[in-house]
């Protein structure tokens, strides 16, 4: 991760015991640590992730999330996640569910960010069927992938090793 400063949540803050005793109290404190931008940072980097878990979406959906103007507007507002400067951030790490046999990598969330803008989609992926399609799509996308991709590497390295080869009646 690039150099950034360092700010963290101090247990201090929470009382003498480190524990938060009231909603009110929780929410006060909660509201200071998101004014530290890198705090901030950290939330929704975290959150923007958690996207590409089908699953997780399932669970939102269902708890009703998808239907809050507040919530929809924020992953409206989490669009800038998809610019160079932020995208860099986002983990290119498997999370592998071995109850489920799914790996969900993160650039994903990119895509399921730009789905959840869709009110179709927010309302469709609260069934398990379509969060088990997703998860099929993304297996296949990966089991699939490095071979289609070596296949592509192997005949471009092919074409340039034509193009750079003597023709005939050339001398090397």
């Amino acid at each position: 991760m690039q150099n950034c400063p360092k700010s963290t949540l101090i247990p201090a803050k929470l009382g003498n015991s480190g524990v938060i005793r009231s909603k009110s109290a929780f929410a006060s404190y909660l509201r200071g640590a998101l004014e530290d931008p890198w705090v901030r940072f950290q939330i929704e980097l975290e959150f923007v992730q958690s996207l590409g878990n089908p699953d997780y979406l399932t669970f939102l959906a269902q708890q009703g999330c998808f239907e809050k103007p507040e919530f929809v507007n924020y992953l409206s507002y989490l669009q800038y996640w998809k610019s160079p400067s932020y995208s860099r951030f986002i983990t290119q790490v498997a999370i592998i569910s071995y109850f489920q046999a799914s790996i969900h990598l993160y650039p994903f969330c990119l895509h399921m960010l730009d789905l959840l803008q869709s009110p179709d989609f927010r309302r469709e992926v609260a069934h398990e069927s379509v969060t088990r399609f997703i998860d099929d799509q993304m297996l296949l996308h990966w089991k699939n992938y490095l071979r289609k991709r070596a296949e592509l590497v192997s005949k471009h390295v092919q074409s340039l090793d034509t193009m750079s080869a003597p023709g005939p009646g050339t001398s090397s």
